[in-house]
C-alpha cells in the first residue's frame, strides 16, 4: 500500500512539473518573457512579483487574464503593457495559473 502511494505520489508530481514547464514555454512562446521574467524585474515586474501582489486575492487570476488580454498601465508604474489579443484565451489562463504558482 506504501509503496502504491509512493508511486502515485511520484507520478503526480511528474505531470504536475510537465505542466509547469509547459506554461512557462507558453509564456516564452507568446512573448511575455521578452518583458518579464520568474524572478526579476525587466520591463515589467518579475513573475514572482505579481504572485506576490495578487496572493489571496479570489479575482485575480480573471482579473490578470484580462489584462494581459487587453493591455493596462498602472499597475506597476508608467509602463504600458500591449495588449496580447493574439494568444488564445486558454493559453491566457494557463499562463496566469503558472504566474500565480511562482512563490
Amino acid at each position: 500500500m506504501k509503496h502504491a502511494i509512493a508511486v502515485t505520489a511520484a507520478t503526480l508530481g511528474f505531470l504536475l512539473a510537465g505542466t509547469v514547464q509547459a506554461d512557462e514555454k507558453l509564456a516564452q512562446a507568446n512573448g511575455c518573457m521578452t518583458c518579464h521574467q520568474i524572478d526579476k524585474k525587466v520591463l515589467g515586474p518579475s513573475y514572482k512579483e505579481v504572485a506576490a501582489k495578487y496572493k489571496g486575492n479570489a479575482g485575480a487570476e480573471a482579473m490578470l487574464v484580462k489584462k494581459v488580454k487587453d493591455g493596462g498601465k498602472g499597475a506597476w508604474g508608467d509602463m504600458v503593457m500591449p495588449p496580447n489579443a493574439h494568444v488564445k484565451d486558454a493559453d491566457i489562463a494557463a499562463i496566469v495559473k503558472w504566474i500565480m504558482a511562482q512563490k
